[in-house]
């Protein structure tokens, strides 16, 4: 059924700026704009990352909530590290959830939630493509 993850959309009240917030900790320009949205590929599979401008959402619960999309990264402490140097608030500290499943979340400055982790699952697949 779910054949992996295509896109995932975050919110914010000032679009430029969270545009520019995500394009520092990427490292890379939005590979589509418009207004009021922009999108990266990032990763081995190049998954989208949208940015949405908060007020397309219909409704809104005022805080940060839902889903949590996980990201694997290849160094999680340093990948909390730069979210906390990039303005980002701890949602949730490193916490191993069992042998090669370590996951972290943070707050990004416009409200979202955002998950990092290190998945022994997604090294054996990447392994596997070989």
């Amino acid at each position: 059924m779910l054949r992996g993850m295509a896109t995932v959309s975050y919110f914010a009240d000032d679009h430029a700026a969270a545009r520019a917030w995500y394009t520092e900790f990427l490292g890379v320009e939005p590979y589509f704009c418009r207004p009021g949205y922009a999108e990266f590929r990032i990763g081995d599979f190049q998954h989208e990352l949208g940015l949405i401008d908060r007020r397309y959402v219909a409704a809104s619960t005022g805080g940060p909530g839902g889903e949590i999309v996980y990201w694997h990264v290849d160094d999680l402490g340093a990948a909390v590290a730069r979210l906390h140097e990039l303005g980002a608030q701890e949602h949730e500290p490193i916490t191993e959830r069992g042998p090669g499943f370590v996951t972290a979340s943070v707050v990004d400055p416009f409200g979202n939630v955002l998950g990092v982790m290190t998945n022994a699952h997604y090294l054996s697949v990447l392994a596997g493509r070989s």
